[in-house]
């Protein structure tokens, strides 16, 4: 009996965590802000001369700003491949059709479709949706590649924590400054901790709405 309830308070604790999740993410997908040089070679169309200007051109706040970047580079098709391993996560709310058409296997139907359910409030939101159309492992491939922007004032810390790179330091430093009142506070603020570039990264997360 002990066991059993342990194991559904495990199995409570993982859901709560999936549903808490506001940035999709999945192990195969590298964050172009945070991979080495070695992990960026090991891509597909990645020489040392494209890894080097991906780093260098650090921090990507939008799919379309790495893409600005390699397809200096790569050709269309080159980029797609790219795509399937190394992706800056698009913000459903605010994302271009151009930008969402960045997913891999996108198509036009399935942009406006995105667009369509505009404000999401939380990826659920995302995976009913969707999942009028597309199967659950297309619902949860296209997830990876999009992100619910976070309510500073309201997001809870295991919210925080989905950011890519976030520490358990800078998820209390968040919490320490509410309630903000406008993304200079923010940055006013977080930015006694780390540079600005890294400023910019964390605040394409976050929404003040």
């Amino acid at each position: 009996m002990r066991f059993t309830s342990a194991l559904g308070l495990v199995t409570a604790l993982a859901v709560s965590a999936a549903l808490q999740a506001q940035v999709g993410t999945s192990p195969n997908l590298v964050d172009p802000n945070l991979a080495d040089r070695a992990t960026l070679r090991s891509l597909p169309n990645v020489g040392d001369v494209l890894a080097d200007q991906i780093i260098a051109a650090r921090p990507y706040t939008s799919a379309t700003a790495l893409n600005d970047v390699v397809a200096s580079s790569l050709g269309d098709a080159q980029r797609a491949e790219l795509y399937g391993r190394l992706f800056r996560q698009i913000n459903l709310n605010t994302a271009s059709r151009d930008e969402i058409l960045l997913i891999p296997g996108m198509t036009a139907r399935m942009a406006h479709e995105f667009e369509e359910y505009r404000p999401y409030t939380s990826l659920m939101q995302f995976r009913r949706e969707i999942g009028k159309y597309v199967d659950a492992n297309e619902v949860a491939r296209l997830e990876q590649y999009v992100l619910v922007p976070l309510s500073l004032n309201t997001a809870s810390a295991e919210d925080f924590m989905t950011i890519p790179g976030m520490t358990t330091r800078m998820v209390h430093e968040f919490e320490e400054y509410r309630p903000y009142t406008s993304m200079e506070q923010f940055r006013r603020e977080i930015g006694k901790y780390v540079d600005a570039k890294e400023v910019a990264r964390l605040e394409s997360y976050v929404t003040l709405e």
